[in-house]
């Protein structure tokens, strides 16, 4: 009676061929399970021993897209057994093939997004940054699914070759009438990636300077010290050269000082000690040399140079006030005088 009941036929395949292709995928379903919890729960022990974020990246790939890949396989797997109407299989092998598409693509983003996350991790988690690589992942995203479904249309006999022909023609269109547009696109990618300056540095372009604001897709905008703010295409940026005082580890100054021509000799020999012995006593100043430069139209000139260990101009402006100080509180001690501009007349009587 069982093997009466087995040898019928439904559909083109006989009952034995249904309990076969069930059995399969159950069996398949099974194996997968058994080295799912083997293989992930070891992977999972040793991810959380590591301290790189690549295995959990890995565990969390292989749950996420190739486990449910892998069900499909088997569910596919056993369906080619039984013998099927020519139509419904295309079906289920549009249908497979639509899956390998998608998962594919679902991987692509994945590993681009990792990669992204891991960048910005390395340049210290920045609000701003994160905010720029979101627009450019979503970008890559709707190139890859539009790549994916090209895939798609032509494995499954679409004849898109035409169309990306012309779409190749627009694209070249576009790209001459947009030729400005573009070029500061690529320059954003450049500013992000290269990084010459970041929001808040101090810059310098030219004639211009102030703060950065804002990096945008287009234009990159500059507040500056007299409180308007300047616009520049990103293009005009990497094309200019850009000088970054946010990154200056140290500020060399150079100043100059006149005394009278009435200064004796003697003094004016002790002022480049005494000159040094001052600005050593500052905090984080770096004396560099101290010079009796020229003899100037009114006044006997020296020149100084030292630097100063860091890039804030309000510091700068601080160490060299206390400088003068000190240095004009020395010159009254030992009875040296500035000079300022004079003018000695000489007149001579005639008969």
């Amino acid at each position: 009676m069982i093997q009466d009941i087995m040898k019928q036929s439904f559909l083109g395949n006989r009952v034995m061929d249904y309990l076969i292709c069930v059995s399969v995928i159950l069996a398949g379903f099974v194996v997968v399970n058994i080295c799912k919890y083997i293989c992930l729960r070891y992977l999972k022990k040793w991810a959380e021993k590591t301290t790189t974020t690549l295995d959990d990246f890995v565990v969390g790939i292989i749950q996420s897209t190739v486990l449910p890949l892998i069900y499909f396989g088997v569910i596919y797997f056993g369906i080619n057994i039984l013998n099927l109407n020519p139509a419904l299989k295309k079906g289920i092998n549009i249908v497979g093939m639509a899956i390998l598409t998608l998962f594919a693509a679902r991987l692509a983003t994945a590993l681009i997004t990792y990669i992204f996350k891991v960048y910005w991790t390395k340049r210290g988690k920045d609000v701003v940054l994160e905010r720029s690589l979101k627009g450019i992942l979503s970008v890559i995203r709707l190139i890859v699914w539009g790549m994916a479904i090209v895939f798609l249309l032509d494995n499954l006999g679409f004849k898109i070759s035409a169309v990306i022909a012309g779409l190749g023609i627009g694209g070249v269109a576009v790209a001459l009438a947009a030729q400005a547009v573009l070029g500061d696109l690529f320059s954003y990618f450049a500013i992000l990636f290269d990084r010459p300056f970041e929001i808040g540095d101090f810059i310098i372009i030219g004639d211009y300077l102030g703060c950065v604001e804002h990096v945008g897709i287009k234009t990159t905008r500059i507040r500056s010290l007299g409180g308007e703010q300047l616009i520049f295409s990103n293009t005009d940026l990497t094309n200019s050269r850009v000088r970054n005082y946010k990154r200056m580890e140290k500020r060399r100054v150079v100043f100059k000082l006149g005394v009278t021509y009435q200064t004796p000799l003697e003094k004016l020999k002790v002022m480049p000690d005494v000159i040094e012995k001052i600005i050593k006593n500052v905090k984080d100043t770096i004396f560099d040399r101290a010079h009796f430069f020229s003899y100037g139209d009114f006044s006997l000139v020296f020149e100084i140079v030292y630097y100063i260990i860091g890039a804030d101009y309000n510091k700068y402006m601080d160490t060299q006030q206390e400088i003068n100080f000190a240095i004009k509180k020395e010159f009254e001690n030992r009875g040296i005088e500035f000079a300022y501009p004079t003018q000695t007349l000489y007149l001579s009587k005639t008969d």
